[in-house]
């Protein structure tokens, strides 16, 4: 390969600033063609092959977010970046909702170009199977659900956009967030994971941006942060709805800024972070009480990627079994259920979700006398036996998640029948074409 094969799609409809950017990449050894217009840049993605396209928002026949869009449909494993007006975050969320790589702002900073150039550059480049990771963090499920989170994360991992991985407590959130990040560009550098409800409330500001020596009572040495430990990697801020407000502020502007600044430091430290944050709360409902900012919400929350419960999966749980008791007996005897044991479990209501799964396996293999494991091994409650089945819905699913598979098989329906159009399926639904947006999003249905 030689240096200059990789090649990029410059697009502005100011000559200046399209030389000025194919000058600033020509010294990074790449190659570039430039449009000025909507309509050159497709044409010229049509005819030619290239590894990043970057766009202005504002052309004379459209908007860098009308590239964005064609290009993740026809070429989808294209990175494309955007160049936004300065403090216009509301655009740069939409395009990177819209599938965008990243942005940056205007004036560009020579600097965050390069960096971001060769981070989308890196996530176009063939990405080398890491065998051993991905045994590591796996997926285990073949059901509908699991294999909608499989292609998400797939086309997740590509952008740099912020993504809020919501689910209840043990459905594998952390897991999700490990997974997207070793299929990034990011997955040699380190992955970051915090449980921000484990720290003291007086430590956060030291634990997250570091301290310099001498800033406080036992500080006797200069400490880097988690943000610093992330660096050029991925940082995932789970139960992120625990941290105090005045937490969520500094927080809003590390993630704003790109920097942050170490107690006792006077000045701030550049990070090269991607933020992923989950939490079991409900955080819109807290926005709405006013106990997390809503500027931050919306910063965290570009993309919502949603884990489905243990419940909403039900016909997963034979392969959970195997994998589990594959790992509990590998150097051992082999265990297997019997049926009156997996009836149990499929009765059963699975508050803990996978997480309870995995334990209560390990309490039955500790238990059981010899390799079977019947239903009184595993030790289910009382009250939770048939909990599975206590609503009055055909084969025993809960109620909640019924009514919320009925919601989202009407909602694609309706844009069936109105061939995509989603301001009819609105009407034809009788709600507000916003409702119909949030329904979409909330049930991701692209």
């Amino acid at each position: 390969m030689n240096k200059t094969s990789q090649q990029v799609l410059v697009i502005d409809d100011e000559p200046d600033i399209r030389e000025l950017l194919s000058m600033t990449l020509a010294r990074m050894n790449l190659a570039t063609k430039e449009a000025g217009t909507v309509k050159q840049a497709k044409n010229l993605l049509k005819d030619e092959k290239f590894d990043l396209c970057l766009t202005d928002m504002r052309l004379p026949d459209g908007s860098g977010i009308d590239l964005v869009r064609f290009a993740q449909e026809k070429y989808p494993h294209l990175p494309i970046a955007v160049i936004t007006a300065f403090g216009n975050v509301e655009s740069a969320v939409e395009a990177l909702k819209a599938g965008a790589f990243d942005f940056v702002s205007k004036p560009v900073q020579l600097d965050d170009l390069r960096n971001l150039v060769a981070a989308a550059l890196k996530a176009s480049s063939p990405v080398h199977d890491d065998k051993e990771r991905r045994h590591r963090h796996m997926l285990i499920g073949d059901s509908p659900a699991m294999q909608g989170i499989r292609g998400k994360i797939g086309k997740l991992a590509r952008s740099q956009a912020p993504i809020y991985i919501s689910g209840d407590s043990g459905t594998g959130k952390e897991l999700v967030a490990r997974l997207i990040h070793d299929q990034s560009a990011r997955s040699q550098a380190p992955f970051v994971p915090v449980n921000c409800g484990a720290i003291p409330s007086e430590l956060m500001e030291s634990e997250f941006f570091g301290h310099k020596k001498g800033s406080f009572t036992g500080a006797t040495a200069d400490k880097p942060g988690l943000f610093q430990a992330a660096d050029g990697g991925t940082l995932f801020l789970d139960e992120v709805a625990e941290l105090p407000m005045h937490m969520q502020v500094k927080l809003l502007r590390a993630i704003q800024e790109k920097a942050v600044r170490p107690v006792g430091a006077q000045t701030e430290v550049l990070i090269n972070v991607r933020f992923l944050s989950a939490t079991q709360r409900n955080l819109s409902g807290l926005v709405a009480k006013g106990n997390f900012r809503e500027d931050l919400y919306y910063r965290i929350n570009v993309i919502e990627l949603r884990v489905p419960s243990l419940r909403e999966r039900v016909g997963d749980i034979p392969l959970l079994v195997e994998h589990f008791l594959r790992r509990l007996d590998e150097h051992g005897p082999h265990y297997v259920l019997t049926q009156d044991a997996y009836a149990a479990l499929n009765a059963y209501a699975f508050p803990g979700n996978v997480r309870e799964l995995e334990n209560i396996l390990q309490r039955a293999v500790a238990l059981c006398d010899g390799e079977s494991i019947a239903a009184d091994d595993l030790g289910l409650t009382h009250a939770n036996r048939g909990a599975a089945q206590s609503s009055f819905v055909p084969g025993g699913e809960p109620l909640e998640g019924y009514l919320a598979r009925i919601e989202k098989q009407a909602l694609i329906d309706a844009l069936n029948h109105t061939r995509q159009n989603k301001t009819a399926a609105a009407k034809l639904l009788g709600m507000s074409f916003r409702s119909l947006r949030y329904k979409l999003d909330k049930f991701g249905i692209d």
